[in-house]
């Protein structure tokens, strides 16, 4: 049997708990070649480039898609 809470938790002190756990929003970069907003640290989904050389081809890409 498992142990139950001695008194109801108030809905301040429950509140007050959960007030940091906001879903944030996310951050946004721009991307040294097309200049389009991305995420940081990730590759552009626009040109394909990460940290100034192309990772990816993104015509391919769309075309295969």
């Amino acid at each position: 049997m498992a142990p139950l809470p001695k008194r109801k938790l108030s809905k301040t002190r429950k509140r007050s708990r959960r007030a940091h756990d906001a879903i944030g929003v996310p951050k946004l970069v721009e991307c040294t070649q097309c200049h389009q907003m991305t995420l940081p640290h990730r590759v552009c989904p626009h040109c394909g480039y990460y940290r100034g050389r192309q990772v990816i081809d993104v015509g391919d890409a769309l075309k295969s898609s």
